[in-house]
């Protein structure tokens, strides 16, 4: 198939800047997929949607702030001057930043760098520390050590205490480009919270799974007195989920790697909803790619561990799930070829031009589309 196939118009007003004011005050498009029928809803009304015995599945994985800003060892750190300091061009020049992507083990990630060309293998950065001196002591240091297939860097991390409480305290929420933060700014206690689901529980995503943002403990308590089932698996969401299509023939493209658990309950629960002929309901392209995974690999959900490049598009049916809650992709996305997957590429595509028409929010931010 061609890359063109999965375009469509997206104006930039409709691309959501900030949460809705409440996480399940989002618009809900249902897409019958039998008919192809679209109807407008509101997320709130999710659990009249669904029924008793249903199945629903999330993604616990939690993101981390994984935007972090250094400075190259041997350069003196400079404190963080605003747009019309005279040091910023000198302060700019200094800086590192990196996008932790993707962990290999405890202390090696791959991370995309900027300025990548001049940060070669060997070259030390610097996080935190007191700004002043020849060569303030870091809080945290990291080591280029080799370079990935994609153009992103492998990096070795020495720091003393627990990292990911570093982190919190060094780093920033990797809110996508097209959400438009100054880095000049402070983060936003709004997206500190919001870019965040609820129930995330396991640290390791570059990206939130964008489908359950919109959940709130109430509409779990819902779903639970309607006697919906729930269950969880972990996919740490790196380029693997948000890496640009660039093959103008799209079985061309190759997906990066990323890394899933399932649990052995997960597993079980959904091999009873399939015994006994109840629908399983994927939050999000994350836990559908998650759940196809482990299908390919052993012909059946099983609690399993590992690491996946599994690439769903038209033509790769899906296998496991019956309904699909998902947020609007950008066009030509591979999350968009995942739906297509899931629901046909031509339906999908007039949802979207419905939802485009009817003033719907698209992407991370944006509104979201109950498949089933």
């Amino acid at each position: 198939m061609r890359l063109e196939d999965f375009d469509y118009d997206l104006p930039p007003e409709r691309i959501a800047q900030h949460p809705a004011p409440q996480r399940d005050a989002a618009r809900m498009l249902l897409l019958d997929r039998r008919t192809g029928i679209c109807s407008d809803g509101y997320f709130r009304d999710l659990p009249r949607h669904l029924r008793a015995g249903d199945l629903v599945i999330f993604n616990d994985s939690r993101v981390i702030p994984a935007r972090l800003f250094g400075r190259r060892a041997g350069l003196r750190a400079f404190p963080h001057p605003g747009p019309r300091n005279p040091a910023r061009k000198d302060f700019l020049t200094r800086r590192v930043e990196v996008l932790l992507t993707r962990r290999r083990d405890e202390r090696t990630w791959e991370a995309l760098v900027r300025p990548g060309r001049k940060l070669p293998v060997g070259e030390r950065i610097l996080f935190g520390g007191n700004p002043t001196g020849p060569e303030p002591q870091p809080e945290v240091t990291a080591e280029i050590i080799g370079r990935g297939a994609f153009g992103e860097r492998i990096l070795r991390f020495d720091w003393q205490g627990e990292f990911f409480s570093l982190l919190d305290r060094l780093g920033r929420l990797p809110l996508p480009p097209y959400i438009h933060r100054s880095p000049d700014l402070p983060e936003s206690p709004e997206d500190r919270e919001r870019y965040q689901t609820v129930f995330a529980r396991q640290p390791g995503s570059a990206a939130a799974p964008t489908a359950g943002l919109h959940f709130t403990p109430a509409i779990l308590q819902a779903l639970d007195e309607q006697r919906v089932e729930r269950a969880t698996i972990t996919l740490e969401v790196g380029l693997g989920t948000f890496q640009p299509v660039r093959e103008a023939e799209i079985e061309r493209h190759a997906m990066h790697t990323e890394r899933y658990q399932i649990p052995a309950a997960t597993a079980d629960a959904v091999a009873r909803a399939r015994r006994e002929g109840r629908r399983v309901i994927a939050i999000g392209t994350t836990v559908t790619r998650a759940l196809e995974a482990s299908y390919a690999a052993h012909g059946q959900v099983v609690a399993s561990e590992g690491e996946t490049d599994l690439f769903l598009y038209p033509g790769r049916p899906v296998h496991v799930v019956d309904g699909l809650l998902t947020n609007f992709h950008a066009p030509r996305s591979t999350l968009l070829m995942l739906v297509a997957a899931f629901v046909g590429r031509e339906p999908v595509l007039a949802a979207y031009r419905h939802a485009v028409a009817a003033g719907y929010r698209f992407l991370s931010y944006g509104d979201c589309m109950l498949i089933k």
